[in-house]
């Protein structure tokens, strides 16, 4: 046997981890677009349930840190994240942070609802039209979730879907023809548009629904991507769409757990 020497190669700009759902299809798909190819973005994923109501949610909170201990241990995350944004309402942004943590060391950590109180904070957003794929209850949590972070839900639609491979499906079309008339029919002014769940295709929708309404848009993947970022204190992919990447770049933001 002949012994080479080797060298170690520079680390990643950043180092993210991500724990999904296991039905969710959409949110890497989505993170191929929004983050630099130099930063690192390990995935794990947490068991969910085939319906989804606040008890299938809730408990998810039991198999995080199992998940989260699945990704790679070499060298602590600049930022780590729960990627549900009604199970991070049904379990609360603390917990699931201290979940995260027993799994896994991170320097911050966030979820879709800590990533969007901080996009409102950033852009001095409060009022925002919601737009959420779930039944009744999974919503109303959301917004008693969103009104803890001082963010107004004035209007709210939903597609009232209880099964998450169906919210998956759910068309680009749908999701723009529902989201126009829920701003439209806003009988007061908003600050913004919310679309929730991170296995809902909205991407695409953001920068046409922005031009068409005069108001940022936010999703849930988008706020979860700049906070990401934003904690790691790295640049985002080129061509990002929507005003929150312009109006707040991730790149200007001090490092900072949530």
């Amino acid at each position: 046997m002949t012994p080479f020497p080797y060298a170690l190669a520079p680390p990643p700009t950043a180092r993210l981890g991500l724990v999904l759902l296991q039905a969710d299809e959409t949110l890497e798909q989505d993170l191929r677009r929004l983050l630099p190819p130099q930063a690192a973005c390990f995935v794990s994923r947490v068991p969910s349930g085939l319906a989804v109501t606040p008890q299938t949610l809730a408990a998810m909170e039991t198999r995080l840190a199992a998940a989260a201990a699945l990704l790679p241990r070499g060298a602590p995350f600049d930022a780590l994240a729960y990627a549900c944004t009604s199970g991070s309402a049904a379990i609360g942004s603390a917990r699931v942070a201290a979940r995260l943590r027993e799994g896994a060391e991170a320097r911050a950590t966030t979820d879709p609802i800590a990533a969007l109180a901080a996009a409102c904070r950033a852009l001095g957003l409060n009022r925002l039209a919601l737009l959420s794929p779930y039944i009744a209850p999974v919503s109303e949590s959301l917004r008693r979730a969103l009104a803890a972070e001082s963010i107004e839900t004035p209007v709210f639609g939903t597609f009232a879907e209880a099964e998450e491979a169906r919210v998956a499906r759910i068309d680009g079309p749908s999701i723009h023809a529902a989201a126009r008339t829920l701003v439209r029919t806003a009988p007061e002014p908003l600050d913004a548009l919310f679309l929730s769940c991170t296995n809902l295709r909205t991407l695409d929708l953001v920068a046409p629904l922005e031009a068409e309404l005069g108001l940022p848009v936010l999703s849930s993947n988008l706020v979860l991507a700049w906070h990401l970022l934003t904690l790691a204190s790295a640049p985002a992919a080129a061509d990002v769409p929507g005003r929150l990447f312009a109006e707040a770049p991730p790149a200007v933001a001090p490092k900072a757990a949530e």
